[in-house]
């Protein structure tokens, strides 16, 4: 390993470090609330340093496993998971597009935002699926959407901004569906990303919502759905199975995620972090796996205990902006 990789790496750990912590101050000041900058701050940090090694291909979810949206997907694209991926991400994405009521092939002339893209894969690969003149994905990272510019990007396309979910950088009315995957739960305020959602959203405009959640969180939600006044709520469908399906997919020894995640060239630190094989990257706490090795590194607090493990469920909601 040259002297470069090697403090990249150190750099990458000590990132991960710094918003570990952040993150668990924001745990233990729930009741009171962290102040929205150091939340979006930790992020940043963490999502910054995940950039700095990930590889082209790397999605940021957890994917979900379900032979029906499988079939669907390969009926499209025959072998799409055949090169450089377990197909599981993809899976995911195509669920985010699937419950939206327009038709694949009724996309010519609309434009698409997804916001919380990451280093742009999953919205690269619906790009493959769908006929949209505009597809636009939005990261708080700067180093993803750089990456993503610098790998994905097709001129007047797909192309990658760095901005925040809260406040859009986006004119009124601009995009014809929004797509929010496995993001939202990192938004100090979910509110404020909802009325943005709507704000960029033409009326009859539709916006796919995919994450995880604990029982605050969903009572906020269904709160937030309730008080709506922009969007009508169609519907919700509970994927948390499909989802852990994957995990436990990802998580057996030898499979194409472990094998990657290992091929990477980290510090001793960074592998610490992200679990052995990179399982805590992958939501091992969300299916209770949890080995001899984490035991130990939270007990002795080399690690910050996960915050996974209160998370209950995985679910998509559908909404359409009121014309």
């Amino acid at each position: 390993m040259s002297t470069s990789t090697h403090n990249s790496n150190a750099a990458t750990a000590e990132d991960f470090a710094s918003g570990f912590r952040k993150l668990n101050k924001r745990s233990e000041a729930e009741r009171g609330g962290p102040a929205p900058e150091q939340v979006k701050g930790a992020v940043s940090e963490i999502y910054n340093g995940v950039a700095s090694w990930s590889t082209k291909g790397d999605f940021w979810n957890w994917g979900m496993h379900d032979e029906r949206v499988l079939a669907e997907i390969r009926e499209l694209v025959p072998d799409f998971d055949r090169y450089d991926t377990d197909g599981l991400s993809e899976q995911l994405y195509f669920q985010a597009l699937r419950e939206i009521p327009i038709p694949l092939d009724g996309y010519a002339g609309k434009g698409v935002l997804e916001v919380g893209s990451g280093l742009g894969e999953g919205l690269n690969f619906l790009s493959r699926l769908v006929n949209a003149s505009q597809i636009i994905g939005l990261d708080l990272s700067r180093a993803a959407t750089d990456r993503a510019n610098a790998r994905l990007s097709r001129v007047d396309r797909l192309s990658f901004v760095q901005g925040d979910a809260e406040d859009l950088p986006f004119p009124d009315g601009e995009f014809d569906v929004v797509i929010n995957v496995e993001s939202s739960h990192n938004y100090p305020d979910l509110g404020g990303f909802l009325d943005e959602a709507a704000r960029v959203l033409k009326p009859g405009g539709y916006l796919s919502h995919v994450d995880l959640f604990i029982d605050q969180s969903h009572a906020r939600l269904t709160q937030l759905k309730q008080q709506d006044r922009a969007f009508e709520w169609a519907e919700e469908v509970d994927i948390t199975e499909p989802v852990r399906a994957a995990i436990r997919k990802r998580l057996v020894p030898g499979s194409f995620y472990r094998q990657n995640f290992s091929s990477k060239k980290l510090s001793v630190k960074t592998r610490i972090m992200m679990g052995r094989g990179g399982s805590h990257l992958a939501g091992a706490d969300f299916v209770g796996h949890r080995d001899w090795l984490d035991q130990v590194l939270e007990a002795t607090r080399i690690r910050p205990k996960r915050t996974q493990q209160s998370y209950h469920s995985y679910r998509q909601n559908i909404a359409r902006k009121r014309s």
